[in-house]
């Protein structure tokens, strides 16, 4: 597939390998060639956690796990690479508290979270959590910060007023999304269920969304939960007043969702079929099917710039789409198989991670970058 660049270029590169353990081992496996059936295979990854780059709206500054070198790398918010701050064995993904800036870095190696302070960008603790820490999420309302675990049962709650860790029996799970409104946890595995966590109460209970849940998208403003199906091309709309999703359709193998909450429009990647689907998300209806690079597996918004941003991984590019014209803008380089974002709202600057031995992260430059006229 030929790609075009256009006003953009890759300013910063840095190293992270290409598998982390049996989880990288597992979705290999589910991504051979398909059948003769004509089923279709799971996205392909080594390192595939959509919170290994994170934007902090508390410090400005964006984190990137570099994990071949056991270490978070620091961006300012001009592009500008600060720091690499060594934090534990194969760091895997990042969360942040936006109202005390700290970054909790969830280390795959050594069953640990380095946290990390958001003025000096030093290691405050390093705290046991359990075997092969996977996803990592905090609410910034309670301080409590939540971890999954690759091939666990349970999920580990951290405290981070005073750094104590429990476990709370829950399954398996492997993403999580927080509405820090409500105080509702949400979790999901490779099953046919969104587990819900009650933080006050301890309590949880689960929500059929149907068989191969894949990418996980909370709105927190309506407090709608998304969620990616990549055997049936669409995505489970779970929300309060009804038990039973809503379905709503999509392209060949949907991966990953954003959500522009104020014009109530999804946007889906399509890893299948190298597309982005725009769903109305009050009617279900599709809005417009938009081609993109090779097996886009990470999209995000920039609500201030109204831009897209669909990272694609085998094409090693992210495309930059207009959300007011649904068409695209640019495809621009972004390292060597891009499989997650940070976005910096109004910024000219997208961070990307990258799967690659050379390039863990890379800083891609939007300056050239003009929405069409409306």
């Amino acid at each position: 597939m030929n790609s075009r660049f256009l006003n953009g270029v890759v300013q910063k590169s840095f190293s992270v390998p290409l598998a982390i353990g049996a989880l990288a081992a597992a979705i290999a496996l589910m991504a051979q060639p398909a059948p003769a059936t004509g089923r279709l295979a799971a996205p392909s990854s080594g390192l595939i956690n959509p919170r290994a780059i994170v934007f902090s709206p508390a410090t400005g500054k964006v984190y990137a796990v570099d994990t071949s070198h056991g270490a978070v790398d620091i961006y300012s918010d001009l592009g500008k690479h600060v720091r690499r701050v060594p934090v534990g064995s194969e760091p895997v993904s990042i969360a942040v508290n936006t109202q005390t800036g700290r970054a909790y870095i969830a280390n795959a190696g050594d069953g640990t979270v380095s946290v990390l302070d958001g003025t000096s960008d030093t290691v405050l603790a390093t705290l046991p959590i359990g075997s092969h820490p996977y996803s990592i999420a905090a609410d910034s309302a309670t301080g409590k910060v939540f971890v999954t675990h690759t091939f666990g049962d349970q999920v580990s709650i951290l405290d981070g007023a005073t750094n104590t860790v429990t476990d709370f029996k829950t399954g398996s799970a492997d993403l999580i999304a927080i509405n820090s409104h409500t105080g509702t946890v949400y979790l999901l595995g490779y099953g046919g269920a969104v587990k819900v966590l009650d933080e006050a109460n301890r309590t949880f209970s689960e929500r059929p969304v149907g068989r191969h849940a894949w990418g996980l998208m909370l709105d927190e403003s309506s407090g709608t939960v998304y969620v990616t199906r990549i055997e049936n091309a669409d995505l489970a709309a779970l929300t309060a007043a009804s038990a039973d999703p809503q379905i709503l359709r999509a392209g060949a193998i949907p991966c990953a969702i954003a959500v522009n909450s104020k014009a109530q429009v999804l946007y889906v990647a399509n890893y299948g079929e190298n597309s982005v689907t725009v769903v109305d998300a009050k009617s279900g209806s599709i809005i417009a099917t938009i081609p993109v690079g090779d097996h886009p597996k990470a999209i995000a918004l920039d609500p201030d710039r109204q831009l897209v941003f669909v990272a694609n991984t085998i094409g090693n590019s992210v495309t930059i789409i207009d959300a007011g014209k649904n068409t695209v803008l640019a495809t621009l380089p972004a390292g060597r198989s891009p499989y997650a974002l940070a976005v910096v709202p109004g910024s000219s600057n997208l961070y990307v991670a990258n799967e690659s031995d050379q390039e863990s992260s890379t800083v891609v430059d939007l300056s050239g970058i003009q929405r069409h006229a409306q």
